[in-house]
């Protein structure tokens, strides 16, 4: 059976980062090393193209389990180590082979080593050579059931058949931070995913309208957020007090434009808080047309009453594919439990969807907004949350 030595990370996207590209090794390093810091028999070394993780007898299931969630990883493999030698690498394949249930296998080596004395063509060759005068398997080289993978290197020769998907994009953190307004519900921590997923640092802003929004949605959103948390490491929630807003809002626009001044605030009280904790742009979980607020014209309306970027990454994703990703992240569960945030207590009859910038500012005149905003900044409280059991960042 397979006696597995070390895992063998391959990059992803940092491949196209250029000068940058020594930035974002290191910090996929400590990602990942922060991601397996409860390993502690595991040793690392950093190559130009790959990082290697030395097991040491650790538990490889576990291992695999937790660096598919550190992006930035295209792919990674459970390799056996030998000798930088023809007989030993002839040998480990062909036990590969015996092992395997397959009927076709390819061989498919690299030498990085420019010293050793054959050409990958030549490994490739000699080694399928000993596999198919010694099993019944045969060469398939466009769709094999079992490829097996050499790297020839100084030091040694690492050999491996299963090549594990990783999460992809850029290290968490490299990109710069922004502030993304969480709810309770099931789009905003898909977005959170999806822009750590984009190497940015995510700390989030939540309304809550006390006494009509409970503690218990206070604390599925920093339960939510703790759930994310696990692709950056921590995430910091400012939770802003948006009772007084929403009441005059509603006392002053009643029905049909409750909800675009609702969105307005919120994005003034988001760019606010975002630029006092040094967050480039803020984020929505938005989708394109979802609901009243979601429409184009909308967005646009929303969009006017500030001038910090907004970034939607699920601005084209379906609600089947958004809860495929909840699902996936584990968030979904959660994100469906019963309590209301402040979005959903006050459920406009005839939202408007086509909304004007003349008609939005035409209400906002007729009440003291200003002084409100103020105030809730003033008001706001922070919490950092973590995954469960968790005590360190590594951002």
């Amino acid at each position: 059976m397979a006696d597995y030595d070390t895992v063998l990370v391959r990059f992803g996207e940092l491949s196209t980062k250029g000068k940058n590209r020594k930035d974002f090794i290191n910090r996929l390093f400590r990602n990942i090393q922060y991601m397996l810091r409860d390993i502690p028999e595991l040793q690392y070394q950093k190559a130009y193209d790959r990082i290697y993780i030395k097991l040491n007898g650790a538990d490889h299931e576990k291992v695999r389990e937790k660096l598919q969630k550190v992006f930035g990883i295209s792919s990674f493999s459970f390799t056996e180590k030998v000798d930088p030698d023809m007989e030993a690498i002839k040998a480990t394949c062909l036990r590969i082979a015996r092992e395997s249930s397959a009927k076709t296998f390819k061989i498919i080596a690299r030498r990085h080593d420019k010293t050793f004395p054959l050409r990958s063509d030549d490994i490739n060759r000699q080694t399928a050579s000993v596999i198919l005068k010694n099993t019944d398997l045969k060469v398939d080289v466009h769709e094999p059931q079992l490829p097996i993978r050499i790297e020839v290197r100084q030091d040694a020769a690492y050999i491996t058949s299963e090549k594990i998907p990783g999460a992809g994009g850029y290290p968490a953190g490299i990109n710069g931070k922004v502030l993304l307004l969480l709810s309770g519900g099931i789009d905003s921590p898909v977005a959170a995913y999806e822009l750590m997923k984009r190497g940015l640092n995510v700390e989030a802003v939540h309304f809550a309208s006390p006494p009509y929004t409970s503690e218990n949605a206070r604390n599925k959103v920093l339960t939510l957020a703790g759930m994310v948390s696990e692709y950056q490491g921590r995430m910091k929630v400012h939770i802003i007090n948006f009772t007084d807003l929403q009441l005059n809002i509603y006392k002053t626009a009643g029905d049909p434009y409750a909800v675009t001044l609702m969105r307005r605030m919120m994005f003034r009280l988001a760019e606010r808080t975002a630029l006092n904790n040094g967050c480039l742009a803020i984020a929505t979980g938005e989708s394109i047309g979802q609901v009243a607020s979601q429409t184009l014209e909308s967005i646009a309306c929303i969009n006017d009453a500030i001038h910090i970027p907004v970034l939607r990454p699920l601005v084209c994703f379906d609600k089947l594919e958004i809860i495929a990703l909840a699902n996936k992240i584990g968030t979904y569960e959660t994100s469906i439990l019963p309590y209301e945030d402040c979005c959903t207590i006050f459920d406009p009859k005839n939202p408007v969807t086509r909304p004007t910038v003349e008609k939005a500012e035409y209400f906002e005149k007729m009440f003291d907004w200003q002084s409100l905003i103020e105030q809730a900044i003033a008001n706001e409280e922070t919490a950092v949350v973590q995954p469960p059991q968790e005590e360190e960042s590594f951002l």
